[in-house]
């Protein structure tokens, strides 16, 4: 599972996710990808669901860039837990996707094969996304 080898802090406050992608919107790696359409915190499982269907589907060949990483740690109390006495531990961590964000890169694979694989992937995120080309 994705999540980093230390951060600064334990624990995260929620945030909300405004406006558009400004870093990571276009294609630096390969030639196709896999763009999010609308604002969401994606999981680290999510992602790697993703990946492991795009490269299977691939079959190893060609090349998988993953433009997200899940940083951000979200903390939960445990079920039938009464109010109060803190915040909850660290759960899973996540990565807060904006829309227009590339999520996947893919080279070294026909157009037909990419766009399969990746609304493969498409399939095992939470938002809505699409298949862009250089």
């Amino acid at each position: 599972m994705l999540q980093p080898t230390r951060s600064k802090y334990r624990k995260a406050h929620k945030g909300r996710i405004h406006g558009k992608a400004t870093r990571v919107s276009v294609l630096n790696y390969g030639t196709y990808g896999l763009k999010a359409l609308e604002p969401e915190r994606v999981r680290g499982k999510q992602i790697e669901a993703a990946r492991v269907a795009l490269t299977r589907y691939m079959q190893r060949t060609g090349k998988v860039w993953a433009r997200v990483f899940p940083n951000i740690p979200v903390s939960k109390k445990p079920t039938e837990v009464r109010m109060g006495k803190g915040k909850g531990s660290p759960e899973f961590w996540v990565c807060r996707v904006k829309p227009g964000r590339i999520l996947f890169e893919v080279d070294g694979v026909s157009e037909d094969v990419a766009r399969v694989a990746l609304y493969k992937a498409s399939a095992k995120l939470p938002i809505k996304t699409k298949f862009v080309k250089r």
